[in-house]
């Protein structure tokens, strides 16, 4: 999973236009020169005070838990989720509240970790030939790594198989409308476009 990666589909999915821009989950603000770059107005929401001390240095943000949005129904243009679903115990509240705040015809862009292709039931150890266990369909909290680098193994991470994800977003109101696949030969992320009708 590479940044360049991440950053091409959020391109791609979001594309370019004018207003806010809710990054939900944005910690600290790696996304904002890129939403700028596609002519939005970035603000995020996180609920890490630590994370947003550093993220204010590069978008206005809002401490605030993600299933209980400050802001109004309908009157936020677009809003994007960028590699934070696995962190987020109720992402389908999350989704909710994301198709509540859309104003009609808003765009909503998930950019996460592939679900089908990573998480504990997934070793990645040969990148050319990911062996899939069982516990794909489980949908649960795990400290299951295939490896000891990086932080899931110690933090955690929360599991939605890809009809449970699927079907949160359209549960949230909202119509898919496109979707991306990145890195490999095995893809490691999966970006949605939905709209909210």
């Amino acid at each position: 999973m590479t940044r360049s990666g991440v950053q091409r589909q959020l391109g791609e999915l979001l594309g370019g236009g004018s207003g806010l821009c809710l990054e939900v989950g944005c910690g600290t603000g790696v996304h904002a020169e890129q939403l700028r770059g596609l002519g939005w107005t970035p603000v995020g929401v996180d609920l890490s005070a630590g994370m947003l001390a550093y993220g204010k240095q590069k978008l206005p943000v809002v401490r605030a838990d993600a299933t209980r949005l400050p802001i109004r129904d309908g009157v936020v243009p677009a809003v994007v989720a960028m590699l934070v679903h696995t962190d987020m115990p109720d992402y389908p509240g999350v989704l909710r509240e994301i198709g509540r705040v859309l104003r009609p015809g808003g765009v909503f862009v998930h950019v996460g970790v592939h679900p089908a292709f990573c998480g504990g039931f997934a070793d990645r150890s040969d990148p050319a030939a990911v062996v899939i266990r069982p516990g794909y369909l489980d949908g649960r909290w795990t400290k299951d790594s295939w490896t000891t680098e990086g932080v899931r193994n110690r933090v955690g991470a929360t599991h939605f198989p890809l009809p449970v994800l699927v079907q949160a977003v359209l549960d949230a109101g909202l119509t898919l409308t496109g979707c991306t696949e990145g890195g490999g030969p095995v893809p490691t992320t999966l970006g949605l476009k939905a709209i909210r009708a």
